[in-house]
């Protein structure tokens, strides 16, 4: 059996034409709402940690008048206090509900705008929801040299267990972006007998499965690396460099400094630090595409046809995924884009597209 493929358009706006403008619209400009949080940490089994962010039915998210926990949140994390005893109660307590774990793209967190627009939507329809931000994603550096990258099934397995533990009588979603989507992806597929049957179904957004395919667009087309590319380097090098300091001779400062292109910083950093002999042999290795035949969780994969970061070419047709595999590609819609409405635009489409999914499968 083979996935299904739909191409049903995403109603992107005149005012809005092509892959860029719909990319960095969404991304910089569509208005949305600040849904604020309760953050906690949580250790992992390596002895560093990740930062999650809760919202659910019966959770005050206002800051506490009286802290117990002095520890400060970063001046613009999208959480206003730190999870309690009382909170921890309430979501082991939580039933007859859905849940929605959020997975973020490279270098995204809470308070990007895609993640905004899904996580208010769901949460309005009374679910719990959550983000996990990757090791080093959530305003605190982690406490390691490794950090963290699209092809880590173990991590993805150790945050799904871990939010379906503290929400254990809900019935679970999840939902990778980008980067995120690609190692939720990689995770169904790997471990598709394990996966826990709390989990309801998936999805990926604007996954790029073929991670080869868009590392080299990312580094090769001239505005995909003067725009893009230069965007997630001005976060990703100083992160790196300050690790360099915490842990000397771990990292090839110089050759970070030097670094232009995602290639070059995958080279020098996140394929050595992660077990892999370079940036290509990461992203051949860290890939979801060859995993889409094996996964038999109910699971979306949307990829606009358009998005500037991953060639058309390198989408997966209805042979590569199992029959639980929904495979939606509207022509349009950029990168984790998918404006729509009258200007100044709105968000909505994409959280209504995967409300539809998962309460119908289609």
């Amino acid at each position: 059996m083979t996935a299904q493929l739909d191409t049903t358009a995403c109603p992107t706006p005149l005012w809005l034409p092509g892959p860029h403008s719909q990319t960095l619209y969404s991304a910089l400009a569509t208005p949305t709402h600040s849904l604020r949080f309760v953050r906690e940490r949580v250790d992992t089994p390596d002895g560093d940690f990740i930062d999650l962010d809760w919202n659910a039915p019966g959770m005050v998210v206002k800051p506490e008048r009286y802290a117990p926990d002095t520890q400060v949140l970063p001046r613009d994390a999208m959480a206003d206090r730190w999870l309690n005893a009382h909170d921890a109660d309430i979501l082991k307590s939580t039933q007859n509900t859905h849940a929605l774990v959020l997975l973020h793209g490279l270098e995204g967190s809470s308070g990007s705008r895609y993640a905004q627009s899904i996580m208010q939507y769901f949460r309005a329809r009374g679910w719990v929801v959550v983000m996990a931000h990757f090791r080093g994603c959530s305003g605190v550096a982690n406490r390691l040299a490794r950090a963290y990258y699209s092809g880590d099934s173990e991590e993805v397995g150790f945050i799904l267990k871990t939010v379906q533990q503290h929400v254990p009588h809900a019935l679970w979603h999840a939902v990778g972006v980008s980067l995120g989507g690609n190692a939720l992806l990689k995770y169904l597929g790997e471990h598709a007998a394990d996966i826990n049957p709390a989990f309801q179904s998936a999805a990926a957004i604007a996954a790029p499965i073929d991670l080869l395919a868009a590392g080299e667009e990312l580094s090769n087309n001239f505005f995909c690396r003067k725009v893009y590319t230069r965007f997630f380097l001005k976060s990703l090098k100083p992160k790196v460099i300050e690790k360099a300091k915490r842990f000397p001779g771990t990292i090839d400062v110089m050759r970070m400094h030097r670094a232009r292109t995602l290639r070059d910083f995958d080279d020098a950093y996140t394929a050595p630090m992660h077990g892999f002999q370079d940036a290509s042999d990461y992203w051949r290795k860290a890939s979801s595409k060859p995993w889409l035949s094996h996964i038999k969780l109910p699971t979306l994969v949307l990829n606009a046809r358009n998005d500037p970061f991953i060639p058309e070419a390198s989408l997966p047709s209805p042979s590569d995924g199992s029959d639980a595999v929904l495979l939606h590609q509207p022509a349009e819609g950029g990168h984790a884009g998918f404006t729509t409405g009258t200007f100044p635009g709105n968000l909505l489409w994409l959280p209504q597209r995967l409300a539809r999914f998962f309460d119908r499968g289609e």
